[in-house]
């Protein structure tokens, strides 16, 4: 029976049985990370003994969802969603304290700048843990060989890569060896045989990785939070996965986003994009064993870029990687066929998991993929900066407007946080973007029209805010042929990207001040007045589920200091060590006694997401 007297919306869908285990009921959650949190418990990073802390401020504050980044194992770049196995936990995020030998060692929950984690705590907690390691007697330790027996599909072969790995000093699997690259049976099994304390070690690492997060998502359950895990469309190139399967991979392209508003020239991701006739030869085990584990941690999944189910943007791998992804090609490249193409893998994931899925459309997406989400009655993301009517009204949507089978937010993971979208890109276009409209066979010298368009002291991060005074599609084709070089005017029909550009950003902060109903003048800066009414629109919104990132619900709080700008997990296309590393200025149990806590849950209560 569900949980409200709300209805499906759409009842007869593939994914009532889905819905039936967290019941159709409109909820309010947060994106933590969980190397932005941290407590007097952690050792340099947050980790699974922290979660059980952030179900109790969820519970506190009537948040009812905690959404994860992904927790697979990460690479040298720390990144989340370039993970070395689509299976195994990242041991970063091991609870020390779990561990009676360790209790003398000195925990320190903060790392040298306490902005960012310093990542080289890996390194350390893994050095701990060795030591841990070896003073197991783990041959009557049968939870252990069960464990390793439930997941055989992936556990060794994982840990062959990682010691494999060291033993050829950090490099590509692609760069070893041919008789450890092709994977020949006989040098694995002495290779195995020789390191074999070394890689009991790393599937050990995953049995206590396996049974700490076992027991948040338990301790979740008894407090009635949803645990919201993310599923990568994507895995490494140079991964377990894509070692021990080859074939299920087309290494000769790399996966990426075509060019858009936001990045000029796309974006090139890097990890190789999917053979999927070849994963379906087998039955798509390999896509229901994700699944299977994945299902022992989340009751939700957010289904990563769903539109690359349906057709995926592929970069020639040896095309030069400033080019990022300005030569690529959707695969399939028939359009006809993406409908068929993601309907069938979609439905595969469906029926393979008790798990609600979630799906992350933003972009452009294909019709198709908006219609079989609807169908399937997957929720997809409404984020407030694009829920805007874009052909006519170039103006935003009101809350009971945004979709009802979707999940409304304020910022996602890879753009910046609501205030520094307010402030610094709000009304604003993509100067990278705009160059290059304006080169090539267009002409248009942009250094000479960049002034007379766009006001040099609101523009800023690469964003280019509108003159006040160029309040017409007139004006900006008259100012456009202005920087005309050669050929003689450019009519408006030739410039309708243009148009469209400006369209949808020009006075885009006045407009949505008027969906904020905020009394007197539009104001530049963010404050906590803004902040609120702004969380309010997404949980007024008619979407079944609100989840905001937490630096969203916290800004409110005042503990964030100078730009906000700062304040942001990712930023898409850049390798910084600023990605994947941001962490709150405060620690949990600071969090915890915060007086916020009681304005977030009345603002939850309030919108009846209870």
């Amino acid at each position: 029976m569900l949980e409200s007297n709300l209805a499906l919306p759409f009842p007869n869908t593939i994914s009532n049985d889905n819905w039936m285990n967290i019941g159709f009921k409109k909820r309010a959650g947060a994106l933590i990370p969980l190397f932005t949190v941290y407590s007097g418990n952690s050792f340099g990073i947050g980790d699974l003994g922290d979660l059980k802390f952030v179900v109790d401020w969820a519970k506190l504050t009537a948040n009812s969802i905690i959404q994860l980044l992904p927790m697979n194992e990460v690479g040298p770049l720390f990144c989340p969603y370039d993970a070395l196995s689509s299976f195994a936990l990242e041991p970063a995020y091991i609870c020390l304290k779990d561990f009676a030998s360790l209790k003398k060692e000195r925990f320190n929950p903060v790392s040298k700048d306490n902005s960012y984690v310093d990542y080289t705590v890996k390194k350390e907690k893994l050095r701990l843990l060795w030591d841990v390691y070896l003073l197991q007697d783990l041959s009557e330790e049968f939870a252990f060989e069960d464990f390793q027996k439930e997941n055989a599909y992936w556990l060794l072969d994982f840990a062959l890569f990682k010691v494999l790995k060291d033993f050829n000093q950090g490099k590509p699997w692609y760069e070893w060896e041919d008789k450890f690259k092709q994977r020949h049976r006989q040098a694995l099994q002495e290779f195995w045989q020789d390191n074999i304390e070394q890689i009991t070690f790393h599937m050990w690492l995953q049995w206590v990785l396996f049974k700490q997060f076992k027991s948040a998502q338990d301790y979740a359950r008894v407090n009635n939070v949803f645990l919201k895990g993310d599923l990568p469309v994507l895995v490494s190139r140079d991964s377990a996965d894509v070692w021990a399967h080859p074939g299920f991979f087309k290494l000769d392209f790399a996966a990426g986003a075509p060019p858009d508003m936001y990045c000029a020239k796309g974006q090139r991701w890097g990890m190789p994009t999917y053979n999927w006739g070849n994963i379906a030869k087998d039955g798509y085990l390999y896509i229901k064993e994700k699944l299977r584990y994945a299902e022992k941690f989340y009751n939700i999944l957010r289904v990563d870029h769903v539109v690359g189910l349906f057709r995926i943007w592929s970069i020639p791998y040896n095309d030069p990687e400033e080019n990022q992804g300005l030569n690529g090609f959707f695969d399939p490249k028939d359009e006809n066929l993406w409908g068929e193409h993601g309907r069938n893998i979609l439905s595969i994931l469906v029926k393979n998991t008790k798990m609600l899925l979630c799906a992350e459309d933003l972009g452009v997406i294909p019709k198709c993929c908006t219609d079989t989400l609807r169908e399937f009655g997957i929720p997809g993301n409404d984020v407030q900066r694009w829920v805007k009517d874009w052909n006519t009204r170039h103006d935003f949507l009101a809350p009971e407007q945004y979709r009802k089978l979707s999940v409304a937010m304020l910022s996602t993971h890879d753009t910046t946080n609501w205030p520094a979208w307010w402030e610094d890109e709000a009304g604003t276009v993509d100067e990278g973007l705009f160059v290059r409209k304006c080169g090539g066979q267009r002409g248009i010298d942009f250094s000479m029209i960049k002034d007379k368009l766009f006001d040099p002291a609101l523009s800023k991060y690469g964003r280019l805010r509108w003159r006040e005074g160029v309040d017409s599609v007139d004006k900006l084709v008259s100012i456009l042929n202005e920087g005309v070089l050669s050929g003689g005017v450019r009519p408006k029909e030739h410039l309708l990207d243009f148009v469209d550009l400006y369209e949808n950003s020009y006075r885009e902060k006045d407009k949505l001040w008027k969906h904020l109903r905020i009394k007197g003048p539009m104001r530049e800066k963010c404050d906590v007045e803004i902040m609120r009414v702004a969380l309010k629109i997404s949980l007024d919104a008619s979407a079944v589920f609100c989840v905001n990132t937490i630096v969203d619900w916290l800004y409110q709080a005042g503990i964030f200091e100078n730009d906000p700008y700062q304040y942001r997990t990712n930023t898409p296309g850049t390798v910084s060590p600023k990605n994947w590393s941001l962490r709150l200025p405060i620690s949990l149990e600071q969090l915890f006694r915060h007086p916020v806590n009681k304005q977030i849950r009345k603002m939850i209560v309030d919108s009846g997401r209870i």
